[in-house]
C-alpha cells in the first residue's frame, strides 16, 4: 500500500492544484464583466463532452487493453520489442479516421438537432475534432504512463498543463492580444494535443516508447483475447461516455447553451468533489493489474476496502465544505448572478460523486479482472437508466433535471458493481467507519451552518470552512476513521521538514 498511498497523495496534492487553477479560470470565464458569456463558456465544457464522446468512438478499446496486457509484455519481452504500443498507435489512428468520417456524414442530422438553440455549437462543431485527437492521443500514452509508474507526471500534465494552457488563452483574450472568441476558441481546440505531444516527448526521453510493427510472441499468445476485451471495451466505453456526457448534449438541443453554461459551473464545481479519485485510481490501476496476474486477491480486497472509505471521507469534506457557502462564493467572487441557478445542479451532481467515490474503485477492479466483460453490462444499465430520466427531467424541471438524473443513476450503477464483485468473489467496499464517517460529517456541518447562519461574505466562508475542517478533520483523526491518515501525515511531514523516509 505505501507506493500506492506515495502516488495518491502526490498525484492528490496535483489534482488539487489543478482544481485551483481550474477554479481561476472557472472564475474568469464567470466574473462579471468577463468577455465570455455563457454561452461562450458553455462551449468550453461542450467541447470537453463532445472531445471525449468522439474519444470513445476513437480509441477502439485500445486503453483497456494497454492498462490489462502491458504487465504480460512487460515481463516476458525485452523493451525493444514490446509491439503493444505501436498497435494500439495504428488502430487509434484508423479509430479516429472513422470517427472524421461518422462526422461527415451524420452532419445534417447534427444541424437538425442543434440549429435552433445551440447555433455557436455548429459554427465551432469542426474544431472539437483536433480536440478530440489530443484526448486520445494523451490518453493512449497516459495508460503506458501508469504502467511504468509515472501517474504523477501525467497527473501534471492532465490537471496543470491542459488548466494552465487555457489560463494563458483566457488571459490572451483578456488582454486583447489574441482577437476575440473566434480565435480563442480555435486555439483552445488544440490545447490537449500540445500536452499530448509533451507526454509523448517525455516518454521518447525516457526510453519508454518502443515502436516496433514486428508481432512478438505476447501478442500471438493474447491476440484473442486482447480483440474480445478490446470489442466489449470499446462498446462498453461508448456506453460510460455517453451516459456521463448526455446531460450536456440533451440541454443544448432542448434549453441552449446559455442554459449549459449556467448547467457547466454546477457540473465544473461538482467536479471538486471527485478530485480524490483522480490520484487513487492513478496510482491504483497498474497495481491492482498485477494484483490480478498475480491472484493476490487478498491485497485487491484491501484495496477495495481502503479506497471506499479514504474517498469517503475526501468526497464528503469537499462537498460539505462546498456547500456550506455555495451562495457565498458566487455573490462574493462577483460572479455574473445568472449562475446562481446553479446551486442545485451542485448539490445533486456532488451527490452522485460521493456515491460513486465512497462505493471505492470498483470500476477498476473490474475492468483489470477476468472479468472485465462485466464493465459493458453495468454501462448499459448506467444508459438505460440515466438517457430517458436525464431527457424527460431536463424538459420537466431543467437544468437541475439532470443533477437529479445523475445522482439517481449513478447510485443504480454503483449497486450493480457492487453486487457482482460480491457475488463472483466476495469483496466489498463497506466497513462500519465509513458510517461513522457520514455521522460526523452531517455533525460537523449542522454546527457550522447554524453558528454562521447570519452571516454572510467572506468572513462566512473563512469561518465555516476552518470550523469544518477542525470538526470533521478532528474527528477522523481522533477516532482512527481511516489507518492511512497517520502514514499521510508523516508522509507530509518528512516532504515538509526534509527528513529521509
Amino acid at each position: 500500500m505505501s507506493q500506492i498511498r506515495r502516488q495518491s497523495i502526490l498525484s492528490t496534492v496535483l489534482v488539487y492544484a489543478g482544481f485551483l487553477a481550474g477554479f481561476v479560470n472557472t472564475y474568469l470565464f464567470t466574473r462579471q464583466g468577463s468577455p465570455f458569456s455563457t454561452s461562450e463558456y458553455a462551449m468550453t465544457t461542450i467541447f470537453l463532452a463532445v472531445g471525449n464522446l468522439m474519444f470513445a468512438f476513437a480509441n477502439m478499446g485500445m486503453i483497456t487493453v494497454v492498462y490489462k496486457f502491458y504487465p504480460y509484455y512487460k515481463d516476458s519481452l525485452p523493451k525493444k520489442k514490446i509491439d503493444l504500443m505501436a498497435w494500439t498507435i495504428v488502430i487509434s489512428l484508423i479509430g479516429f479516421l472513422l470517427v472524421v468520417l461518422g462526422g461527415v456524414v451524420f452532419k445534417d442530422l447534427i444541424v437538425r438537432k442543434f440549429a435552433t438553440n445551440s447555433p455557436l455549437f455548429l459554427q465551432y462543431f469542426n474544431w472539437i475534432f483536433p480536440f478530440s485527437f489530443g484526448i486520445l492521443f494523451f490518453s493512449l500514452f497516459e495508460a503506458f504512463a501508469w504502467n511504468i509508474r509515472e501517474s504523477v507526471f501525467t497527473t501534471f500534465l492532465r490537471e496543470l498543463l491542459f488548466k494552465g494552457l487555457v489560463l494563458g488563452l483566457i488571459l490572451l483574450l483578456s488582454f486583447k492580444v489574441i482577437d476575440g472568441f473566434d480565435a480563442f476558441i480555435k486555439l483552445y481546440s488544440l490545447t490537449f494535443g500540445v500536452t499530448a505531444l509533451i507526454l509523448l516527448i517525455f516518454l521518447m526521453a525516457r526510453k519508454e516508447f518502443p515502436f516496433t510493427l514486428t508481432i512478438s510472441n505476447v501478442t500471438r499468445k493474447f491476440y484473442k483475447k486482447m480483440r474480445a476485451m478490446a470489442v466489449i471495451s470499446y462498446f462498453g466505453g461508448i456506453v460510460y461516455m455517453v451516459a456521463n456526457f448526455i446531460d450536456m448534449l440533451i440541454i443544448m438541443s432542448v434549453l441552449g447553451t446559455d442554459e449549459a453554461g449556467i448547467y457547466s459551473l454546477g457540473l465544473v464545481v461538482g467536479s471538486l468533489v471527485q478530485a480524490p479519485q483522480r490520484g487513487a485510481v492513478a496510482a491504483a490501476t497498474p497495481v491492482l493489474s498485477q494484483a490480478w496476474k498475480d491472484k493476490d486477491h487478498e491485497k485487491i480486497q484491501r484495496i477495495y476496502n481502503r479506497s471506499g472509505l479514504n474517498l469517503l471521507i475526501g468526497s464528503l469534506a469537499i462537498f460539505l465544505l462546498i456547500w456550506l457557502s455555495y451562495s457565498d462564493i458566487v455573490e462574493s467572487f462577483h460572479l455574473q448572478p445568472a449562475y446562481l441557478d446553479s446551486l442545485w445542479v451542485f448539490f445533486f451532481v456532488g451527490l452522485a460523486r460521493i456515491v460513486d467515490l465512497g462505493t471505492g474503485i470498483n470500476s477498476q477492479i473490474i475492468s483489470t479482472s477476468s472479468y472485465w466483460r462485466f464493465e459493458f453490462v453495468s454501462g448499459m444499465v448506467l444508459l438505460a437508466v440515466i438517457v430517458p430520466l436525464d431527457y424527460i427531467l431536463v424538459k420537466k424541471i431543467g437544468i437541475v433535471g439532470a443533477g437529479v438524473s445523475m445522482f439517481f443513476a449513478m447510485a443504480v450503477y454503483n449497486i450493480v458493481r457492487i453486487v457482482f464483485l460480491y457475488a463472483k468473489f466476495r469483496m466489498h467496499p463497506f466497513s462500519v467507519n465509513m458510517l461513522y464517517s457520514v455521522f460526523f460529517a452531517g455533525v460537523s456541518y449542522f454546527i457550522c451552518y447554524y453558528a454562521f447562519q447570519s452571516m454572510h461574505g467572506f468572513p462566512a466562508i473563512i469561518l465555516r470552512s476552518l470550523l469544518f475542517i477542525v470538526l470533521f478533520g478532528g474527528t477522523v483523526y481522533f477516532f482512527k476513521l481511516t489507518p492511512d491518515l497517520v502514514p499521510v501525515l508523516k508522509t507530509l511531514k518528512k516532504r515538509v521538514t526534509g527528513e529521509s523516509e
